[in-house]
């Protein structure tokens, strides 16, 4: 049996890139070739845990990923060899790259239950490229948080980190018509990137007042009397505590507030901010529905999202690719090349 090479954590801050046996197919799976696989902040945290899986049990990782078929099963109908796709890594339950048996920094991956779950492997247009198809699961993530939010072209949105999918939630946000956007973090490298990407403003927190960037910015309405920041939406994706409890007291009467970032602790909420407020605080989890809207976004031409890409590196070089994910002062999205050139 032909053994590939797969990224897989073992525990605490121990990741290896290990040899493993090329995994075969039934009649209901799919193999692609990946092509290219994104560095996520989640991957970072699983890296931190341990992982997802039980001890001694190693965890697969990658999960934004495009690449071509490779084999198809004989009950899957809507997928030929040598098509160009994307995966959802959630759609069939297997949980490519969060826990499950498979992973995609690998030549190989299997895709299991796609007769079943055809919307598990998606066809990607001929003319988006492979690195911008292995984004289109991070830019689903954002697009549901957008979706939830609700907002409205002419509203104004305030988005909290310019990681990957903060940075994401800048294109999506202007895709949807909404050109009042105020983006904050702290390293100005990624604050340039999203005003290539089309934030309308920037806020470096380390040296600007926030509060007031955003009343000059996106207007004022009244609190009991008191001006405050009129921002419509607030979008927090950045999992930090504080910066949540921070947009909570931002906010104007009326506005939303969407928790997008993944949160590891509790926060201090005080529900009178809720009440007299009258505050909308949404969850935003994953992509239930939105793929295919991504994949109709990048092909419209649209959007040019050529700027969150920031490195790229071949899967024998993944541990250093890793340490410059780490770093927000050098990275947005970290892309992995494998099989093919992208």
């Amino acid at each position: 049996m032909n053994s590939m090479p797969l990224v897989q954590i073992h525990g605490v801050d121990d990741v290896r890139l290990d040899r493993v046996p090329e995994p075969e197919h039934a009649a209901d799976d799919v193999l692609v070739r990946v092509a290219a696989c994104g560095i996520c902040g989640s991957d970072l945290g699983y890296i931190a845990m341990g992982g997802l899986t039980p001890p001694g049990q190693p965890m697969p990782l990658g999960h934004e990923l495009s690449g071509v078929v490779a084999a198809v099963g004989a009950n899957v109908t809507h997928l030929e060899i040598g098509q160009r796709v994307v995966v959802n890594p959630t759609a069939n339950g297997t949980d490519i790259g969060n826990g499950g048996p498979e992973g995609g920094f690998a030549p190989l991956l299997r895709v299991t239950g796609v007769a079943q779950h055809p919307a598990s492997v998606l066809p990607l247009p001929d003319h988006i490229g492979f690195h911008h198809g292995a984004l289109v699961e991070p830019l689903a993530v954002a697009m549901h948080g957008v979706n939830q939010s609700g907002i409205q072209p002419g509203q104004s949105a305030m988005v909290f980190g310019a990681g990957p999918i903060g940075l994401c939630t800048v294109i999506v946000l202007r895709y949807f018509g909404v050109e009042n956007i105020v983006v904050a973090d702290q390293s100005p490298h990624r604050l340039d990137i999203a005003r290539q990407l089309g934030a309308s403003s920037t806020c470096n927190v380390k040296q600007q007042n926030l509060n007031e960037l955003l009343r000059q910015e996106q207007g004022e309405a009244l609190h009991y009397g008191m001006p405050v920041a009129g921002t419509d939406v607030y979008i927090e994706a950045t999992g930090v505590g504080a910066v949540l409890e921070q947009a909570i007291a931002l906010a104007r009467p009326g506005a939303r507030v969407v928790v997008l970032g993944v949160h590891k602790a509790p926060i201090q909420l005080n529900p009178l901010d809720l009440l007299i407020k009258e505050l909308h605080l949404i969850g935003s989890m994953a992509y239930p529905e939105e793929f295919p809207a991504v994949i109709e976004m990048l092909a419209s031409g649209a959007v040019d999202i050529s700027a969150l890409i920031s490195h790229q590196f071949e899967l024998q070089d993944f541990m250093q690719a890793l340490a410059v994910a780490k770093n927000p002062q050098l990275a947005a999205k970290v892309m992995i090349n494998i099989n093919q050139p992208c």
